[in-house]
């Protein structure tokens, strides 16, 4: 059956001498795969189409395996990810996650804005570590796995100061810190902006303002918490934290 489907190209592997086999993640039908057949001849229009970041209109005869696109136009080519290698790792980071946590052909019309969304930010703006960490809690409340952050993980009361644990996935309040001695104590600021990225569209937010120190903070927690449960080794993790230290 032939679909006109919008979406994202999230990864692509070359398939013998001319084909790709590329991963779009779409509104519609959500992530599936697909061969892209001449996709590697330089000359191809199949070959601007596949690349990665791209957001394109694609027409697909959709199978229960693997669907084969047929034709299609580029939507948005995020150029300004592809030029910069900064916005590049944040993009793949973002990418790999989601094609790592969700499964194939669920749909979720939500998490899908919110992707387009973190695109649209890395694209634009010079600052992007918190819409990418915005949009990981939400992509961890879809695998089953985001942490605790309205309450203690233990007790339910809503009781500063609270310690964050891995753990014991989530916040700890000072009654319950002594299930885990090593959680690590965080300022009621920094509570409140792990609730409110958690639960906060992107959409709603006009511009992010945050000490260096704070940032720094929640993303090793986050980090921490993903080797725990993540479950999945990613490449573009890596890369990014090899980005990094090079800053």
């Amino acid at each position: 059956m032939l679909e006109k489907i919008d979406g994202f190209i999230i990864k692509t592997i070359d398939y013998s001498e001319t084909h790709k086999i590329v991963t779009i993640f779409s509104k519609k039908i959500g992530k599936f795969t697909a061969i892209a057949r001449g996709a590697k001849k330089p000359k191809s229009r199949m070959a601007a189409l596949t690349q990665p970041f791209i957001y394109g209109q694609f027409f697909v005869y959709l199978q229960q395996g693997l669907s084969t696109i047929q034709q299609g136009e580029i939507i948005q080519s995020y150029r300004n990810i592809r030029e910069d290698i900064v916005k590049t790792a944040y993009a793949s980071y973002v990418s790999e996650l989601t094609d790592k946590l969700l499964d194939d052909r669920r749909p979720d019309y939500y998490l899908f804005d919110q992707f387009r969304l973190t695109f649209d930010w890395i694209s634009d703006h010079n600052e992007y570590e918190i819409p990418v960490l915005m949009y990981e809690l939400k992509l961890y409340k879809k695998g089953g796995f985001a942490p605790v952050v309205d309450a203690c993980v233990q007790c339910g009361k809503k009781n500063s100061p609270y310690a964050f644990s891995i753990r014991e996935g989530g916040l700890l309040c000072t009654q319950c810190k002594a299930f885990d001695p090593e959680a690590v104590m965080l300022s009621d600021v920094l509570v409140r902006l792990l609730y409110i990225f958690s639960i906060v569209g992107l959409e709603r937010v006009k511009s992010i303002s945050l000490k260096a120190e704070n940032r720094t903070m929640l993303r090793r927690l986050l980090d921490a918490y993903y080797d725990e449960y993540g479950g999945y080794k990613l490449k573009s993790k890596k890369f990014l934290q090899q980005i990094h230290h090079l800053e």
